[in-house]
């Protein structure tokens, strides 16, 4: 079967993007290898209606209530391989499926390269955490430790100051403060640490001290780490889409990319912030511009026939 559209991921991009199109009447072939960055997650936030959910009773709902529209279809499965024919896109997934659909979304997002740093995977989604939008307020009023050797801590420290007045900035022995920086957050109570982390220490995911190369320690009960983020899936070099120097699909703001018939939405494009709400909206937007594309090139298609026929 010859899909309008496939999805290539099943987070809240592309499932917000499989039920909008559903919706349209549009056949869907919605790809999902069941990795979900948010995996480590225990609860999300900032969703209207949702804000609290376990990642995987929001994946449970969303898929009911894709699922119920009888022209979207769902695999388990990765997509391998993504190549342009002549009528659209052929997807190859792991087990070796081939499926041909005329429009393609990339919504497969980002995965996470955490630091290396020993103990992190113990406390990150249960007391360290990336996002101070999505977890800063149950953090709040704590004393936290802010681990980046990202020069664009500066400017992270003014927002996690909204939270939390009880700030300690470990740079993990990189150079990346200015004086005039360290001057400024020291006039705020803001102490900064160079000396490398060496591990994280506490009890069930809870965080008591950070631990320094040097034998040392502060003690914290949470904190925000820098995980470098890198594209899930990446189909650039067969497709031809452009893409940011962060990995990002360039986009419109409907989420069309620079190569004709290639949607993205989501972390794919980098939606920020990496929020659900943000990534649902992205991929709503992307599901109606595929259905307004489709529309168009069925009208010609039609004017064309009849053009034909007259003749």
């Amino acid at each position: 079967m010859n899909y309008d559209c496939a999805i290539v991921g099943g987070g809240p991009a592309g499932l917000n993007a499989a039920l909008v199109l559903g919706r349209a009447k549009r056949s869907v072939a919605l790809f999902d290898n069941s990795q979900p960055r948010n995996g480590v997650t225990h609860a999300s936030h900032g969703f209207i209606t949702r804000d609290g959910v376990q990642p995987a009773e929001f994946r449970r709902i969303a898929y009911e209530e894709v699922l119920s529209y009888p022209s979207v279809r769902h695999w388990q499965a990765e997509v391998t391989d993504v190549q342009k024919t002549d009528d659209g896109f052929a997807l190859r997934t792991s087990s070796g499926e081939r499926v041909q659909a005329r429009k393609l979304i990339l919504a497969a997002g980002l995965r996470e390269v955490l630091p290396e740093i020993e103990g992190i995977r113990e406390f990150y989604g249960k007391s360290l955490f990336n996002c101070p939008f999505c977890d800063g307020w149950e953090l709040r009023d704590q004393p936290l430790a802010i681990v980046s050797d990202n020069p664009d801590v500066f400017h992270k420290v003014k927002l996690f100051l909204n939270w939390s007045q009880d700030l300690v900035v470990c740079t993990n022995g990189r150079d990346i403060l200015t004086a005039e920086q360290r001057q400024q957050l020291a006039s705020r109570g803001v102490r900064v640490v160079d000396t490398p982390v060496a591990a994280f220490s506490g009890l069930d995911g809870l965080l008591e001290r950070v631990i320094f190369t040097d034998g040392t320690h502060i003690e914290r009960s949470g904190g925000f780490i820098t995980p470098t983020l890198l594209p899930h899936a990446r189909f650039d070099e067969a497709l031809g889409y452009e893409t940011a120097e962060d990995g990002g699909i360039v986009t419109d703001v409907m989420g069309r990319s620079t190569a004709a018939g290639v949607y993205a939405a989501g972390d794919s494009s980098y939606v920020m912030p990496s929020q659900l709400i943000y990534a649902a909206a992205s991929g709503s937007k992307a599901a109606v511009a595929v259905v307004a594309d489709l529309t168009e090139e069925n009208w010609k298609s039609v004017i064309i026939q009849e053009g034909n026929s007259a003749i």
